[in-house]
């Protein structure tokens, strides 16, 4: 707070956001456009609350998302009208027009261009907020609302029972969730339905996988609604894209042609709720009731036409007038701060490219039928395989080895087959063709160890920065190999080529019965990653999407 001069500003900024998970340093990249506009008493008070003549009203410097700063502005005029009379406070307000995602960076990155009072679009960002010092508080709970919705062409739409279900059949174009909130509420509606729809990881996974990795390879992430919004309209689009409700009816308003409806799925939805949050260092209790001051005027009847005119729902979440937006909703249970951390962390993993080497084991066993089926585990690790690589978009890189005894050249327990490249039209087509025409080779041992260790120093050679750096190795058995080193050798040698700064992590897959759970273990975790296993073949389609999902 202090003293500030009248002043409209455009500026445009670009700032990078780092977020730590457990792959490494994330760069997020956070655009934000910004308005600043001052509005106050042409007279003043004693005090922050103080009546009487408004010669000298307190500045209050504030900062809100760029879609509700028509109706904050149009409530600070109200107010300043009022400064002075019947025990009105006396208060200008600064107020800026910035991203949500921006404000809590530069919050939590303890910057110096601190606003007094802030409004995101939504409270998620709150604990997002966190310098190390201190969370801002909220002031007031909300002073608008608008419900996540879906929209999409009308037969886009045959399944509406749960956010899920309703990307199960289309093509789901979100903005980016780690820098909007429009983005980030999708992910949460789905973790928040699965109370009432019981949903698996596994199924959870099978959608969002591909989802991140595709939208995780584009150019640039959706920040905008108009983008995916006219794509979503255009002839035969099997496109959906969640937005708020307020983006949907303003989107009509300016493209009355769009051939575009607006549903909400059957668990319910989550909401932008708009709260009045305190980020002042110092008068935070003063600060506090110039928020909650500014927020009875926009909720007051004079400010209530104008929401709703703006597309905004009141904080009742009441419909909108004239029967606009999607009426009477349910309400899904808000996230807590962990669930969002976890929930954004898993999606900047997923998102991330991948670099990756598929090494598929062809020793003798793999030649064995599978009980109930009449399939051997090596075709059912190979149609694993082919599911897996179509999960991957262009943009990523893989390469394919097999490994039995002596199989390679100079007698190793591993074969080259493609190396790691970009899949591009031609490299998918070589992976496919390779892995179709693998068979088991009859007599063959699994040479595990000296095949791991190859296989991490092979990624190393090739490391890229940008991704995600696995090995994926799938095998039926444990090692059983008389010339290769023992199991505490072949983990030294692991930890010896571990680099916290550059790691290759070995994702192991486990095959049937005799896969040796407790040693494809110790091979992963000696390079940080992790092992799973599918007693029953038939299943390892699904852990292999669960594999993935943890990389």
């Amino acid at each position: 707070m202090g003293k500030h001069s009248s002043a409209v500003t455009r500026s445009n900024s670009n700032r990078r956001a780092v977020y730590l998970t457990a792959v490494g340093l994330l760069v997020i990249s956070l655009g934000a456009f910004f308005v600043v506009r001052s509005f106050g008493s042409e007279a003043g008070a004693d005090g922050l609350l103080g009546g009487g003549s408004c010669d000298d009203p307190v500045q209050v410097k504030l900062s809100t998302t760029p879609d509700l700063q028509p109706q904050l502005e149009s409530a600070a005029k109200s107010l300043a009208a009022k400064g002075g009379e019947d025990g009105t406070p006396c208060l200008q307000f600064t107020i800026t027009g910035a991203s949500s995602a921006k404000v809590a960076q530069d919050l939590a990155s303890g910057s110096d261009q601190r606003p007094d009072l802030w409004v995101p679009d939504s409270s998620l960002w709150v604990a997002r907020a966190d310098d190390g010092e201190s969370i801002p508080s909220i002031a007031v709970p909300s002073v608008a609302t608008s419900p996540l919705v879906l929209v999409g062409r009308s037969e886009n739409f045959a399944n509406t029972s749960s956010w899920l279900g309703s990307f199960g059949g289309t093509q789901p174009a979100l903005l980016d969730p780690l820098g909007t909130s429009e983005g980030a509420l999708p992910l949460l509606a789905i973790q928040a339905e699965r109370a009432k729809t019981s949903a698996s990881n596994t199924q959870v996974a099978s959608v969002l996988v591909p989802l991140a990795q595709r939208l995780g390879s584009m150019a640039k992430q959706y920040t905008e609604v108009d983008g995916p919004l006219s794509k979503a309209s255009a002839d035969g689009s099997n496109i959906v894209v969640p937005v708020s409700e307020h983006s949907f009816v303003k989107y009509q308003e300016d493209h009355p042609e769009a051939q575009l409806k607006a549903i909400v799925p059957g668990t319910g939805t989550l909401v932008l709720d708009y709260p009045v949050v305190v980020t002042a260092r110092s008068n935070a209790e003063a600060v506090s009731e110039a928020g909650k001051a500014l927020a009875q005027e926009m909720l007051g009847d004079a400010g209530a036409q104008a929401r709703d005119d703006a597309g905004f729902r009141d904080h009742l979440i009441s419909p909108l007038g004239a029967g606009r937006g999607v009426g009477d909703i349910s309400q899904l249970t808000k996230p807590t701060a962990a669930s969002v951390d976890k929930t954004l962390q898993s999606w900047a993993t997923l998102s991330l490219s991948a670099h990756s080497l598929a090494v598929i084991d062809v020793s003798g066993s793999m030649a064995e039928k599978v009980a109930g089926s009449a399939k051997t585990r090596m075709q059912l690790t190979i149609e694993a395989a082919e599911s897996g690589l179509k999960l991957f978009p262009d943009t990523a890189a893989l390469g394919l080895w097999t490994f039995s005894t002596k199989i390679g050249d100079d007698s190793a327990d591993y074969r080259k087959l493609v190396g790691i490249s970009k899949l591009t039209p031609a490299h998918r087509g070589q992976m496919l063709s390779q892995l179709k025409s693998q068979t088991a080779r009859v007599g063959g041992g699994t040479g595990l160890y000296d095949t791991a260790i190859a296989a991490v120093r092979e990624v190393r050679s090739n490391y890229d920065s940008s991704a995600v750096n696995t090995v994926l190795l799938f095998t039926d058995g444990k090692n059983d190999d008389p010339g290769s080193p023992s199991l505490d050798s072949a983990i030294q040698a692991l930890g010896r080529l571990r680099d916290p700064a550059r790691p290759v992590r070995i994702i192991a897959l486990g095959i049937g019965p005799d896969a040796d759970a407790t040693e494809l273990n110790r091979l992963a975790q000696a390079t940080g990653g992790r092992s799973y296993v599918a007693r029953n073949p038939t299943d390892l389609q699904q852990v292999f999407i669960d594999a993935l999902q943890s990389r």
